[in-house]
């Protein structure tokens, strides 16, 4: 039983009015230390009814106090019970004297007796105690050692693995500030750069202008001045037909207009050469055609012979009107269709040259836009590379802003973890809380770290116990394990459950992406073999409406056939009789065979 249960039942033994309302437990904090349950141990084995007071009694003391007169109370007592004692034996007589003597003695004796056995047992019942409280401080001194030997086991471990984590961060930071901290000091000896800010521009920049010096110089080598004049000047206006029958009144010292004086000097040329080559390819034809007509009419007049004089007559002077005709025709020609045509041929002789001018004007735009090409994606390609580097400067710069935050924000958690450890460190450095002289069960008023390690383990619990327990953590805590592993057998089966499941659903969907898909890229609306023997189903429905219309077609055609031909519509009926009535067709048949009997035997005779 506890000991504030052993206290309570006392009460009640007692006659307490109000020990029925009293709970055990709220007293055990009462008698924790030895002091404490000895005196629970003597209260409990000594304290009976004849200890209280009855109520006339308190009554009368009540009465006393209110009188106002002095009470004596322990030394004061006794003396006075002394003299009272004295006055008693003066005015006794000498033989009650001896006998007073010996009952003083016997009673001094008894007293002393009952004093020796009451310290007897109250030596036993220390003793008993004594020797439980050590079998019990034994245990408990064990169960300690085992705890703290555990406890230092772990203190340990998580020490040595504190220590090898802060072993790593000291590393990873030592590498961390070498890998930022790179001089140029440094470079013959240390790491590489790894960061583009930490790279030195000056061979490119030194590359950069030498690609610029020579990029100028190449510009200025290939565009000279009066390029772009030059270029400019192949205007159509500078290229055009020369008409020589307009006046050309030019510059001698403009480059245009000895062109064109040339030009027009060719076409003269052109035009008498030309002249000149017509009327002699034109005596060339008439000579050859005399003489051809010559021949002609001497074979003629060889193989005929001369007619009357008046048809020769005729004749000639038909032909000299022709004569005049053609030459009057030629005439024309000469003088108004010849000249007309040569000048227009004139005029398309310069074509070569002023296409040969756009050629070449057109070759030097070529060349210029090729070179402005050249340049120009050389330019692109500077810029597009100061700005690749710019843009890989920004980027860099960002990610180092970026990790600056986090490094600070990093500092900042640490020193909040460094000011709540030292406030923990002072608080558990405080001899109140690290140091008691009697272990006690229930948690001390001012732990506020027990007491917000019980908040969190309780919760919202409405029934709050008035003491607090390091038994009560510890069952919380218990309590608390339990309910984590269960909810860990509870995630493991769900997410058994969840596999389960999953992969039930990865094997309908890979079922229902097969039917859909059927072994191809395209989604297909219907199933594979119900869209083949729907396919199937159709050609034979094409095939038996083929069927069908061939079949009515041949019965359309019988039936033409039947209303022209009596021998096919007899045919008809016997096949009919044949399939429907075969005693009318016998009959038909055997009327049929005597009729040809008849028939021939009438022949016969």
């Amino acid at each position: 039983m506890n000991s504030g249960n052993q206290f309570v039942e006392t009460l009640k033994k007692v006659g307490y009015p109000k020990a029925a309302q009293l709970n055990g437990e709220d007293f055990d904090w009462l008698f924790e230390t030895v002091e404490d349950k000895s005196f629970l141990v003597w209260f409990c084995g000594n304290v009976n009814e004849q200890h209280v007071l009855a109520e006339k009694e308190l009554q009368a003391f009540d009465a006393l106090l209110k009188s106002g007169k002095p009470i004596l109370e322990e030394e004061a007592l006794d003396e006075v019970l002394k003299t009272c004692k004295t006055f008693d034996s003066k005015s006794s007589s000498m033989e009650e004297g001896e006998l007073q003597k010996l009952e003083e003695e016997f009673q001094a004796l008894q007293k002393i007796k009952n004093l020796n056995i009451h310290r007897r047992n109250k030596l036993q019942m220390m003793a008993s105690t004594n020797s439980h409280m050590s079998l019990k401080l034994n245990d408990k001194a064990e169960e300690a050692a085992k705890i703290l030997k555990e406890g230092q086991g772990i203190f340990n471990a998580v020490n040595t693995k504190i220590n090898n984590e802060l072993h790593s961060l000291t590393e990873g930071v030592k590498k961390l500030t070498f890998f930022f901290t790179f001089s140029d000091s440094e470079q013959g000896l240390g790491p590489h750069p790894v960061f583009l800010s930490q790279l030195a521009l000056d061979k490119y920049l030194c590359q950069e202008e030498k690609s610029t010096a020579a990029l100028t110089s190449y510009t200025k080598k290939q565009f000279f001045q009066g390029i772009s004049e030059l270029v400019e000047s192949s205007n159509e206006e500078n290229f055009q037909l020369v008409d020589i029958s307009k006046p050309l009144i030019c510059d001698e010292n403009n480059e245009v207009c000895k062109e064109r004086l040339e030009m027009a000097r060719l076409q003269m040329a052109y035009i008498c050469a030309q002249h000149q080559l017509i009327q002699l390819k034109a005596k060339d034809i008439s000579i050859n055609s005399a003489v051809q007509w010559a021949e002609n009419n001497l074979q003629s007049l060889k193989n005929k012979t001369f007619g009357k004089e008046e048809h020769l007559e005729a004749r000639i002077c038909s032909l000299n009107s022709e004569i005049s005709k053609i030459k009057k025709q030629l005439t024309q020609i000469n003088n108004e269709i010849l000249p007309s045509l040569v000048k227009e041929n004139a005029q398309l002789l310069n074509m070569p040259v002023v296409k040969g001018d756009f050629d070449l004007q057109i070759a030097r735009q070529d060349y210029y836009t090729l070179r402005q090409d050249q340049v120009c994606n050389q330019l692109l390609k500077q810029k597009a590379s100061f700005e690749l580097l710019q843009l890989a400067y920004e980027i860099e710069l960002r990610k180092h802003r970026d990790i600056h935050r986090q490094l600070e924000n990093i500092i900042q958690d640490l020193k909040q973890s460094s000011k709540a450890l030292e406030q923990r460190l002072e608080m558990m450095s405080d001899p109140l809380i690290s140091q008691h002289a009697v272990p006690r069960n229930t948690i001390d008023s001012r732990d506020d770290v027990s007491h917000r390690l019980y908040q969190l383990l309780e919760g919202e619990n409405p029934k709050q116990q008035l003491f607090r327990t390091h038994e009560g953590i510890q069952q919380m805590a218990q309590k608390l394990k339990q309910d984590i592993t269960s909810v860990q057998d509870q995630l493991a089966v769900s997410s058994q459950e969840q596999f389960l499941f999953l992969s039930k659903l990865d094997s309908d969907l890979d079922a229902l992406c097969d039917s859909l898909y059927w072994g191809g890229n395209q989604i297909l609306l219907s199933n594979q073999e119900l869209t083949e023997q729907l396919y199937q189903l159709e050609v034979n429905l094409n095939k038996l409406n083929q069927l069908i219309m061939d079949l009515l077609a041949d019965v359309k055609a019988k039936r033409k056939v039947l209303e022209t031909n009596t021998l096919h519509q007899m045919e008809r009926k016997l096949y009919v009789y044949f399939f429907k009535d075969e005693d009318y067709l016998k009959a038909i048949v055997e009327k049929l065979e005597h009729q040809s009997q008849a028939q021939t035997i009438g022949l016969e005779d």
